[in-house]
């Protein structure tokens, strides 16, 4: 039987990546930083910050702000927000995917807190996606396995009726060893081939 949720990562599936190394390489040229620098106190407080332990200001203080500097944190947290930008297509096809087979729609991700919600509100994920199982959110990250478990807990789900997108193929792979249908999604095409051989079109 075709599945009747679908998990999905975020970042590199539904939307670029939130703060990923080509945005904080784009940083360091704005803002004339040091980029080991910036990636050695990332690489220290990030997963901190993904597992919402700090704000996006604590993060920054640590990473960006540890010495005086000629921009303000609301400015760098701007320039994080614009590298944001979703995939419309791929967008387009989930929410064709959900009414055609009436799927629950569960985002699994790791992403920040402030950045998360910026995302969710910019480009009005919640009308599609029933469940957010976001790692800021509940304290939990990929790639252990308590995020796909608790994730199977608030959406009510059975292992067997999942199938799962990540756009990291070391991410796909941890979820089928969970148990999980996990797909490595590498564009849309491929993805559709994968999801229409389980009995999923649109």
């Amino acid at each position: 039987m075709p599945a009747k949720f679908l998990f999905t990562d975020l970042g590199g599936v539904l939307l670029t990546n939130g703060w990923d190394h080509h945005a904080r390489e784009a940083a360091t040229k704005k803002f004339n930083l040091d980029p080991v620098e910036l990636q050695r106190r990332h690489e220290a407080v990030f997963p901190n910050y993904e597992q919402g332990f700090n704000t996006i200001e604590e993060y920054l203080e640590f990473a960006v702000f540890h010495e005086s500097r000629s921009f303000t944190c609301p400015e760098f947290v701007e320039f994080m927000k614009s590298h944001s930008q979703p995939f419309p297509e791929m967008i387009d096809f989930v929410k064709r995917l959900k009414e055609a087979h009436g799927l629950k729609v569960v985002a699994v991700s790791n992403e920040g807190r402030e950045l998360a919600q910026y995302r969710i509100d910019t480009y009005d994920l919640s009308s599609f996606i029933d469940v957010f199982v976001v790692s800021a959110f509940v304290g939990r990250r990929k790639p252990y396995e308590d995020i796909y478990r608790l994730a199977l807990e608030i959406s009510n789900a059975r292992k067997d009726e999942v199938v799962y997108l990540d756009d990291r193929q070391m991410l796909a792979q941890g979820a089928s060893e969970f148990g999980l249908d996990a797909i490595w999604h590498r564009d849309l095409e491929t993805t559709r081939v994968e999801l229409a051989k389980r009995g999923l079109s649109a």
